[in-house]
């Protein structure tokens, strides 16, 4: 997990040389490659950490000009933390349980309706549109929640779901080989709001987090025994290769 996070370091290596004035407010920043060299990472690592600070307001990327740095720096409470996926669902499936069982008290038939509709744009739809419904479905349930600060909550958690990029490529690489399961999961949670059982929302809510969250560390392990055998198929290469010289 240290490695996917080294974007975060070098992010944070280049929000400190804005704020030491090395590159002030509306200057452009080296290229990628003289940057990468002057941090010693790839330019891969420039660019997710470039993304990662445009997320909360230090730079500004502009297509075939260049980095900028922001005129203004970001408000405190603007600025996404360094979660991992699992953090973020984990802080999901506390929150949003919850919302669901306040919304399943004070949802109206509208709500109910525009649920229905988006479960259906989940099923037919393409991957964007599938996304697309999902984020409205679930930020759907937490203004029906009728909780301000619930909804606040939820929000920032789909920013950091959207923003954070390790997150986004850990959502990515799951929900695309999940789409018929995490659209039957949406499901059961419509049931449980349409016939207002906020016990039955609570838990189907709570259910489709803990099956994402088995989903992520079983891809997480895959990867890991992945890299592993790597790593020896590499190194059996090179030392038997070595054996047989002279």
């Amino acid at each position: 997990m240290a490695a996917k996070r080294l974007f975060q370091s070098v992010a944070e290596q280049i929000a400190a040389l804005i704020d030491s004035g090395a590159y002030p407010a509306g200057t452009r920043l080296p290229g990628e490659r003289e940057l990468a060299e002057k941090l010693g990472v790839s330019r891969v690592t420039i660019r997710e950490a470039e993304i990662a600070l445009q997320a909360v307001g230090r730079l500004e990327i502009k297509t075939g000009s260049g980095v900028y740095v922001s005129e203004s720096a970001p408000m405190r409470d603007e600025r996404l933390p360094a979660a991992s996926a699992f953090e973020v669902t984990e802080a999901r499936l506390l929150v949003e349980a919850e919302a669901a069982a306040l919304a399943a008290r004070n949802i109206t038939d509208e709500d109910i309706e525009k649920l229905g509709a988006l479960i259906d744009q989940m099923a037919s739809g393409g991957e964007d549109a599938a996304n697309e419904a999902d984020e409205k479905f679930h930020l759907t349930i937490a203004e029906a929640s009728n909780n301000a600060a619930m909804v606040h909550t939820i929000k920032s958690l789909w920013r950091m779901r959207e923003e954070i990029p390790e997150v986004k490529a850990t959502y990515e690489a799951v929900c695309v080989h999940d789409a018929e399961t995490r659209t039957d999961e949406h499901r059961a949670v419509y049931e449980a709001l349409k016939n207002r059982a906020p016990i039955d929302a609570r838990n189907a809510m709570r259910e489709h987090f803990h099956r994402l969250l088995e989903t992520m560390l079983e891809a997480t392990e895959r990867l890991a025994l992945a890299e592993v055998q790597q790593q020896a198929s590499e190194s059996r290469e090179r030392f038997l290769a070595g054996a047989k010289i002279g």
